[in-house]
C-alpha cells in the first residue's frame, strides 16, 4: 500500500491520477512481471535482482515495478520542500546549492525526449543526475538510486495534460526528503 491516502498529494497529483497510475498502471506491471518470471530462474529472486539480471519484456516490466514503487515511496503531502541535513550536504558538495541541483534535475526532466525517468544516483559521495528513457534503471548500471521522477505522460496527463513543466514544478512540492535521507544512510 501507499504510505499515504490516494488524495493526500492533491492538488499537485490528483486522487484520480493516483488511482490510475498506482492502482491500474503499476498493477499491470506487477501482473506482467509475475507472469513473465513464473517458472524461470527469476521466479524466487527479489525485485532488484530481477532488474539487475533480466532483459527484454521481463526487465521492462520488473524495472517499471521498481521504478514506480521507488517514485511513490518518496512522495508525501505538501510540506518540507528542502532536503534534510545529510542530503543537503551532498547536494551542496556536488551541485553547489539546492537551487542549482533543482534547476539541473528539472532541466533533465524537461529535455528527456519521450518517456522515462530522471534519477538522482549516488556513488560513494558523488551524486549524479541520470536521465533514462523508457524503463531504464540505475541498478542495471551499478548506480545507487536516491530519488526519481517519472516523466512518462501517464504520471501527469490527467492533472496537467501535456504541461510537463507544471508537473515538475508540482513534483518539487511533494518530494519526501525524509525518505530520500533514509536512502542516503
Amino acid at each position: 500500500p501507499l504510505p499515504y491516502a490516494e488524495n493526500e498529494l492533491a492538488p499537485y497529483i490528483s486522487e484520480k491520477t493516483i488511482q490510475y497510475h498506482y492502482g491500474k498502471h503499476l498493477a499491470a506491471y506487477i501482473d506482467n512481471t509475475n507472469k513473465l518470471k513464473a517458472g524461470t530462474q527469476f521466479d524466487e529472486l527479489p525485485l532488484h535482482e530481477i532488474v539487475r539480471q533480466s532483459s527484454g519484456g521481463l526487465f521492462n516490466n520488473a524495472a517499471q515495478v521498481f521504478n514506480h514503487y521507488f517514485y511513490f515511496e518518496a512522495l508525501h503531502k505538501a510540506g518540507n520542500e528542502n532536503p534534510l541535513p545529510k542530503m543537503q550536504e551532498l547536494i551542496d558538495h556536488n551541485f553547489g546549492s539546492f537551487a542549482d541541483f533543482k534547476e539541473k534535475f528539472t532541466q533533465a526532466g524537461m529535455t528527456l525526449f519521450g518517456s522515462g525517468w530522471v534519477w538522482l544516483v549516488k556513488e560513494q559521495e558523488k551524486l549524479e543526475i541520470w536521465p533514462a528513457q523508457n524503463a531504464e534503471n540505475p541498478l542495471k548500471h551499478d548506480k545507487y538510486p536516491l530519488l526519481t521522477m517519472d516523466v512518462w505522460e501517464h504520471a501527469y496527463y490527467l492533472d496537467t495534460q501535456n504541461a510537463r513543466a507544471k508537473y515538475i514544478e508540482n513534483f518539487w512540492k511533494i518530494v519526501d526528503w525524509e525518505a530520500v535521507e533514509k536512502r542516503v544512510k
